[in-house]
């Protein structure tokens, strides 16, 4: 019997190129739902963008799917240690927090990988998708895409009212940051122009 076919992702490190990072929760369960986790998940992104050179330009927290834009500086690491460094150790979290609750959640997600070896899973296996931005207006386009999917889904009426994504800080510049999300940078004029 062959195994599943799995999607594979090509990073494209291209310098200058700004990435669109979408990866989803394992089997796409509805597992970013409580703001303690989705806080966690905001400091680990945190951590690995600024351990391993990128810039953050925008994000948004959905329930099962996290969308990142990101663009890599100078002496970056690749885009797939960037990925581990935010997913591994936000899943780990998440495991030893179920443990010490003894949730059922964690035999949930626990999947045995072949006899004798079972892994806990956060997050779908996979790289996810990314895809590679270098005109400025694709990237405003992509911006404007990441924070409509709380209200395409339903979950608030305005961009602005999702706590849990960056469309404050790029529609209310005025407003005070809030410090349980993720740092953030501004979009470069070269990108707009």
């Amino acid at each position: 019997m062959r195994p599943p076919h799995r999607k594979l992702v090509q990073h494209l490190e291209e310098r200058g190129h700004v990435h669109e990072l979408t990866f989803s929760c394992y089997r796409r369960m509805p597992l970013l739902t409580n703001d303690l986790w989705r806080t966690w998940f905001c400091e680990a992104v945190d951590r690995a963008v600024a351990r391993h050179d990128y810039r953050l330009f925008a994000f948004v927290i959905m329930p099962e799917h996290v969308h990142l834009l990101v663009q890599p500086r100078q002496d970056a690491s690749p885009i797939s240690s960037l990925l581990t460094a935010i997913k591994r150790p936000f899943s780990g979290r998440i495991k030893r927090d179920l443990m010490q609750r003894s949730s059922p959640l964690v035999e949930t997600l626990t999947v045995r990988q072949r006899p004798g070896v079972e892994t806990f899973r956060f997050w779908q296996e996979g790289p996810g998708y990314d895809r590679n931005l270098f005109e400025p207006n694709a990237i405003v386009l992509a911006v404007d895409y990441i924070h409509c999917n709380p209200v395409r889904r339903g979950l608030c009426e305005r961009a602005i009212d999702w706590k849990w994504s960056s469309a404050r800080y790029h529609l209310l510049p005025a407003e005070p940051l809030d410090p349980l999300l993720p740092r953030l940078t501004p979009l470069p004029p070269e990108l707009l122009e």
